[in-house]
């Protein structure tokens, strides 16, 4: 099993909601081997698997070979429009996940790329607050 060491949460830059079958054709499409995400959390809350964790994900350059990458569904034009089922799965799969590997960080794809604006929020003051 390859080390884990960072979640990293993204959105999907879409119009309302997108399966993770539609986001793996979107990568296919620009020539990658698989959907880059190893989750998706659709707008009803419902969570899709994408790339096995196993699995190097292609989703945050230069950390991909130790992180976990979430994917929100939404988020078209830098705008947060996460429902707050998707924000109560995120934080489910988040904790899920920080008992299997609790020395993560969680943090959004904007603290590695400072030209993005994904997930559109600020994902460790989010997780700061609900853990204060």
């Amino acid at each position: 099993m390859r080390k884990i060491d960072l979640i990293v949460v993204h959105c999907a830059a879409s119009k309302g909601d997108v399966s993770a079958e539609t986001i793996r054709q979107w990568h296919l499409d620009r020539g990658w081997r698989d959907i880059g995400y190893h989750y998706l959390i659709r707008t009803a809350g419902n969570l899709e698997m994408g790339r096995p964790i196993e699995q190097v994900g292609a989703h945050v350059r230069g950390h991909n070979s130790t992180s976990i990458g979430i994917c929100l569904a939404g988020g078209f034009g830098g705008v947060f429009d996460a429902t707050d089922d998707q924000m109560t799965t995120l934080e489910i799969l988040i904790r899920g996940l920080l008992s299997k590997y609790p020395d993560c960080e969680v943090s959004g794809h904007n603290d590695y790329d400072l030209g993005k604006t994904c997930p559109n929020f600020d994902v460790p003051a989010w997780w700061q607050k609900l853990n204060a």
